[in-house]
């Protein structure tokens, strides 16, 4: 198993080495397909002329967060902090992807993520299978990128895990939704919550989720969420970690650069 990781994560190198450039920039997102919370959008750049052989050894596990465990995305996210030259995240909140769409959220945050690390004119700037059309970086979108790329699946697990540790502390003022278990993802027990109390103010309202239609919810959202106005406040972090405000349920947040 380990030789396979191994393998696999050299595959990533291999592919982002042979683009030629020596910086590379991947941007990732997590949680567009959830039924509530925010989504979480990252943006990973890679010197690989200053990626020394104990960055590579500290990344051997890298692949795509979807495909590894909760412990895997753990012990890697600082591995990626430590070696990426620049990284940055930026946070989208529920009530903004009701009022902006769900595609329109996705494509802003992704650009807002590869734009915040400042690339320059000498990075390849690669997206997970999307194009971005009002993104300023030039970029090349990359189908199933977090398994092609290292800087994409770098990405993604800073993107993942950022959300799943707000997805965990949101459920203490949530109570009763399980997020601390599927962090907002569509789930029979997900499911079952909202049938048996409803909607809470992570939910979001635009979502036409086959759940919700099969719950027989889509009449009933708006008038269990009318008094449920988010705001787009920013969120305060420590170390590109997302922290949990009394009042963030709406946050909006760009989370800075982080440089070496």
């Amino acid at each position: 198993m380990h030789k396979r990781r191994l393998r696999r994560s050299q595959r990533l190198f291999d592919f982002d080495r042979g683009l030629a450039h020596r910086f590379v920039a991947g941007a990732d997102e997590a949680g567009r397909g959830c039924l509530a919370g925010p989504l979480v959008a990252a943006a990973v750049l890679f010197d690989y002329e200053r990626l020394s052989v104990g960055d590579r050894r500290i990344l051997g596990g890298l692949h795509d967060s979807k495909q590894m465990t909760e412990e895997g995305r753990l012990e890697m996210y600082p591995c990626v902090l430590r070696a990426a030259a620049r990284v940055s995240i930026v946070v989208r909140s529920a009530p903004g992807i009701d009022r902006r769409g769900l595609h329109v959220t996705n494509c802003e945050a992704l650009g807002d993520a590869l734009a915040r690390l400042e690339p320059g004119p000498e990075a390849i700037c690669l997206v997970d299978g999307f194009r971005l059309p009002r993104c300023e970086v030039p970029h090349r979108r990359v189908v199933g990128g977090d398994r092609t790329s290292a800087a994409i699946a770098a990405a993604s697990v800073l993107a993942k895990v950022t959300r799943d540790r707000y997805m965990v502390e949101a459920a203490e003022r949530h109570p009763g939704w399980g997020f601390e278990e599927h962090v907002g993802y569509s789930t029979p027990e997900h499911r079952a919550a909202i049938e048996e109390i409803g909607i809470s103010p992570l939910h979001r309202r635009s979502f036409q989720s086959v759940a919700y239609t099969q719950l027989g919810l889509e009449a009933a959202m708006a008038e269990e969420l009318e008094g449920l106005e988010g705001t787009d406040e920013m969120l305060e972090v420590d170390d590109l970690v997302v922290a949990v405000e009394d009042d963030a349920d709406g946050v909006e947040a760009d989370l800075g650069v982080a440089r070496r």
